[in-house]
């Protein structure tokens, strides 16, 4: 394995519903290794939203460890987040969060815009497949090359870093092997460290260990002696 990316010790979230306290992580231990690929299985309610964002830097947790190479998520301030989030962190989620009303290309180009070492958009969807869509809108694309766009918008500021919640939820079965290759083909190219939460069983076959959530902790962990290619998987 690489270097230790992710490490969480006793990671634990609450939630203040009212009355009533609501535990989405208890106590949670993890560590990560720079450019694996790992999926996270889980029913609904497991913790794995919530894990994901604490270490993309969207949420913070309510006690214990979380640390990204020598960075504490756990208490940085707002803005040190905001710079952990623009610099290190790619996120892909179901929904495609693309502006109706840019193309491919320039929906890519927000993100390239701002980053500090970005590749240019073109190259970005590229990777993906999509070169010859690239001046194409939105609603001119199919829901597996929007996603595509939203994985290509994620890596085109190389993150060291990809959180992807449920990419292929939304998508059947046959688009969704189009999207699991292209996130497949980051994470080999580019060695970036690749997180995917998924209820599909079968798409833990390409990972290189697949991390079991029940009740705000990390159970079982598989690994994988030879990781599937998309195209394998059995939906």
């Amino acid at each position: 394995m690489g270097p230790l990316v992710f490490a969480a010790r006793k990671l634990t979230k609450i939630y203040q519903v009212g009355s009533v306290e609501i535990a989405a992580l208890r106590e949670l231990d993890l560590e990560i290794f720079e450019g694996e690929f790992i999926v996270l299985l889980g029913p609904s309610g497991s913790g794995k939203s919530t894990l994901l964002n604490i270490l993309g830097g969207l949420d913070s947790a309510t006690s214990g460890v979380a640390v990204w190479r020598d960075h504490n998520l756990v208490a940085a301030s707002d803005d040190e987040l905001t710079l952990y989030r623009r610099q290190h962190v790619g996120f892909v989620f179901q929904s495609y969060n693309l502006i109706p009303s840019l193309t491919a290309r320039e929906n890519v180009a927000l993100v390239t815009d701002i980053a500090e070492r970005p590749m240019k958009p073109e190259d970005a969807l590229a990777r993906v497949g999509l070169a010859e869509r690239m001046d194409h809108f939105p609603t001119q694309l199919s829901g597996g090359e929007q996603q595509r766009v939203a994985i290509a918008r994620a890596i085109a500021k190389r993150p060291d870093v990809l959180l992807c919640d449920e990419p292929t939820g939304a998508l059947d079965s046959r688009t969704g092997v189009g999207v699991l290759a292209a996130l497949e083909e980051v994470n080999r190219a580019f060695g970036t460290t690749t997180i995917v939460i998924t209820h599909n069983m079968a798409i833990g076959a390409m990972a290189d260990r697949v991390m079991h959530m029940a009740d705000g902790r990390v159970g079982a962990i598989e690994a994988n002696a030879q990781r599937a290619r998309p195209g394998e998987i059995r939906w």
